[in-house]
C-alpha cells in the first residue's frame, strides 16, 4: 500500500494514470469524492469487487454504489432511464446524489446484493472524475473504512482503518461535503428516499415531488437497495449518546458519572454544556458546515481515547435530515 498526494483541483495525469491502471487490473484504490473517501474497484470485475467486501469486512447483503464519469455511462448500466432520472441527473450531477434503477445483467450480483437494481452516481470531485475517466470503467466504491465504522474524510482516516488492504490511497486532502450522498430509488412507480444527505427532500421536490420513505426491512440481514440503511452505521469506537437541547441537565449528569468512573468524555455541542467534559468540540449551526466537520470530529474524539461521546441533537428539518440520520445510526 502506498499513499500518494494528488492536487485536489488539478490532479496530476501521471498519478491518475497509475491509479487507473490499478483499477483496470483488478486492484483497490482509495480516492476522495466530494462526500467521503471511497474504496474503488472495477464494478464489472466480480473478483475485484469481492476484494472490497473482504477489505472492509462488509456483509454481502449491503450493496455498493457504482460511480461513473459521464451520464451516458450510467445510462448504459441500467435497463431503464426514466424522465425523473434525466431531470435529477441534469440538475444534480456531477454531485452528491445517487439514483437506484433497474440494472443490466453485466453488473455483478455482488455489487447489487443480488437485487435487480443498481445504485449509480457521478461524483463532482476532480480527482474522482479524473480517475473514472482515465480508468474508462465504472468504479464500485463504498466508503474507504472498515464496515460500520465512521466514514473517512481524509487519507489519514483511510490509512488508519484499512492499512495495507488497499493498493493505493490518493490523498486529495479533506473532502468537501463530509457525509455520504442522498440516495433516491427510481425503480418503482414512486420515488423513494433511501438515504438522506445534503441534497434535501426540499431540493428534490420541485423536480420529482416529495419522495416517499421506504418500508422497514423485515430483518437486519435482508438485502438493501442502497448502502447506509443498516440500523447501526457510521459509529465511532466510543459509545455515542444523543441528547435533546431540553435534556441538558441529564446529559451533564451522565458526563459527571462517566468521569467519576474514570472514563474520558467527549462531546459535539451546538451550545455550551456545563459538565466535566474533557474534549468538547463546538459544532457549526449551519448544516453544510456541520456535515463537513462531523466525521473528522468523531475520528478526533476516538483518537483522544474517549469512552463516551455526547452529541446534542440537531434540528429536525429537511436541511439537517442527513446529519440526523448519521447520528441516530451511530448511536444505536
Amino acid at each position: 500500500m502506498s499513499v500518494v498526494r494528488v492536487d485536489p483541483f488539478q490532479p496530476e495525469q501521471e498519478i491518475i494514470k497509475r491509479a487507473a491502471e490499478i483499477i483496470r487490473r483488478g486492484g483497490l484504490v482509495a480516492f476522495p469524492t466530494e462526500t467521503v473517501y471511497g474504496l474503488g474497484a472495477n464494478a464489472l470485475d466480480e473478483v475485484a469487487v469481492r476484494r472490497i467486501f473482504t477489505a472492509k469486512g462488509r456483509p454481502s447483503y449491503n450493496p455498493l454504489i457504482v460511480h461513473v464519469g459521464e451520464v451516458e455511462e450510467a445510462q448504459q448500466l441500467v435497463r431503464s432511464w426514466p424522465e425523473s432520472a434525466e431531470q435529477l441527473a441534469q440538475h444534480f450531477w456531477p454531485g452528491p446524489l445517487t439514483l437506484v434503477l433497474p440494472k443490466r445483467p453485466e453488473i455483478p450480483d455482488l455489487v447489487s446484493a443480488g437485487l435487480p437494481t443498481v445504485a449509480v452516481r457521478m461524483p463532482s470531485h476532480p480527482v474522482a472524475l479524473a480517475l473514472l475517466r482515465a480508468a474508462a470503467v465504472p468504479i464500485a466504491a463504498p466508503s474507504a473504512n472498515r464496515f460500520s465504522e465512521v466514514s473517512p474524510t481524509t487519507a489519514g482516516h483511510v490509512e488508519k482503518s484499512l492499512g495495507d488492504r488497499v493498493d493505493l490511497i490518493l490523498d486529495g486532502g479533506p473532502t468537501m461535503l463530509g457525509i455520504e450522498s442522498t440516495v433516491i430509488d427510481l425503480s418503482g412507480p414512486q420515488p423513494i428516499l433511501l438515504r438522506p444527505g445534503l441534497i434535501s427532500t426540499e431540493d428534490l421536490a420541485p423536480l420529482i415531488g416529495l419522495p416517499e420513505l421506504p418500508a422497514r426491512q423485515p430483518s437486519e440481514t435482508a438485502p438493501r437497495p442502497s448502502p447506509g440503511m443498516l440500523d447501526r452505521h457510521y459509529a465511532p469506537r466510543a459509545e455515542l449518546r444523543l441528547f435533546a437541547p431540553d435534556r441538558r441537565k441529564e446529559a451533564a449528569s451522565l458526563a459527571a458519572r462517566a468521569v467519576e468512573e474514570g472514563q474520558i468524555v467527549g462531546a459535539l455541542l451546538l451550545s455550551a454544556l456545563d459538565a466535566p467534559i474533557q474534549h468538547a468540540i463546538p459544532m457549526p449551526h449551519d448544516p453544510s458546515a456541520y456535515a463537513r466537520l462531523l466525521y473528522a470530529a468523531l475520528h478526533s474524539l476516538d483518537d483522544l481515547g474517549c469512552h463516551l461521546i455526547l452529541v446534542e441533537e440537531v434540528p429536525a428539518t429537511p436541511a439537517w435530515a442527513g446529519i440526523r440520520d448519521r447520528l441516530q445510526r451511530a448511536a444505536r
